[in-house]
């Protein structure tokens, strides 16, 4: 009898806090739908997280700070973010893993074109970088959260960053284009 009550704490100890809590590798997102593969159904409310990034405007090469936040106290257990073009489908840019709560993920066989949680803790906050592919036009980011098993929101998105391609541009966003004056004599 002892035998069997040990085997039965050692059992519930080591696999029941896994099955009973978020899980972390069965969980995907699917690349083009950003959509979980829950049962659950999206919620329709106000998604009550953020997206913010560091700059406006961007050309190839430049890295964007890119936050994903709760607002107020409601925290999140996973998430999935992208950078897509106005109107676009599928995932540009490619992300740095700067947060050791994120890791990237491969997109259309394009590594680092999906960001996504590396834990089931709850975060408040996770920030990374993102580097800006050449040949691209204005664009977003998206994300879906995941607050819990129940509560989840597809389709956050961040606000239209500007492409500069025909203007070279620094980190902090502004033109270094130089002008040049020629004066007829």
């Amino acid at each position: 009898m002892r035998r069997h009550s040990c085997f039965a704490f050692l059992f519930c100890g080591l696999f029941l806090p896994g099955i009973l809590s978020f899980p972390q590798t069965n969980t995907s997102i699917d690349c083009d739908s950003l959509l979980p593969n829950y049962e659950a159904e999206p919620q329709k409310s106000a998604p009550p997280y953020l997206i913010a990034v560091s700059f406006d405007n961007f050309e190839p090469g430049n890295e964007i700070q890119v936050t994903l936040e709760a607002l107020k106290d409601v925290g999140f257990r996973g998430f999935y973010l992208q950078a897509r073009e106005i109107e676009g489908d599928v995932p540009i840019g490619t992300f740095k893993i700067t947060d050791t709560n994120t890791k990237g993920l491969e997109c259309h066989n394009e590594t680092n074109s999906a960001l996504s949680h590396a834990n089931s803790d709850v975060k408040q906050k996770v920030t990374t970088t993102w580097i800006a592919p050449h040949g691209v036009g204005d664009l977003h980011f998206i994300a879906t959260v995941v607050q819990d098993l129940e509560k989840f929101w597809v389709g956050i998105q961040s606000k239209t960053l500007t492409s500069m391609r025909s203007e070279s541009v620094n980190g902090t966003g502004k033109s270094k284009r130089k002008v040049r004056f020629e004066g007829i004599c």
